[in-house]
């Protein structure tokens, strides 16, 4: 049996700052849903990147405690070039979201730069260092 991914889920405390965060990334995610308990919206590769409350979780699973002591899941955005990453990164933290590590030219070949969602969830970007 061969398994594909469908779904990536972020729980998060606050779903209309979390919703702002990605809108501002640049997810497509229908308005009016800043007070739902669950949210779905399809990124452009056909992804399908959802969101419950910490409230919808326990309504399932009465025991869960969100994790603490740094992320523990990370979600890398191809900028698609170098100059992507730069500018993407500086328009998120000029619109208030929490830059974790400025943009920088990575060993591994790559622009890269890390956000925090508003969860701290990590949030790279990154290009390849020849794409531009």
């Amino acid at each position: 049996m061969a398994l594909s991914l469908g779904l990536l889920g972020i729980v998060t405390r606050d779903m209309a700052a979390s919703l702002r965060f990605y809108r501002s990334l640049g997810v497509a995610i229908d308005d009016g849903q800043d007070d739902a308990p669950h949210v779905e919206a399809r990124l452009d590769d056909g992804t399908l990147l959802a969101w419950d409350t910490v409230e919808t979780v326990r309504s399932f699973d009465p025991g869960y405690v969100p994790p603490t002591g740094g992320h523990h899941v990370a979600f890398a955005f191809d900028a698609g070039s170098p100059a992507g990453v730069d500018a993407t990164y500086a328009a998120m933290v000029a619109a208030g979201h929490t830059g974790h590590r400025a943009p920088w030219d990575a060993f591994w070949g790559q622009r890269y730069a890390v956000l925090l969602d508003p969860d701290g969830n990590a949030i790279d970007l990154y290009a390849a260092l020849d794409a531009g």
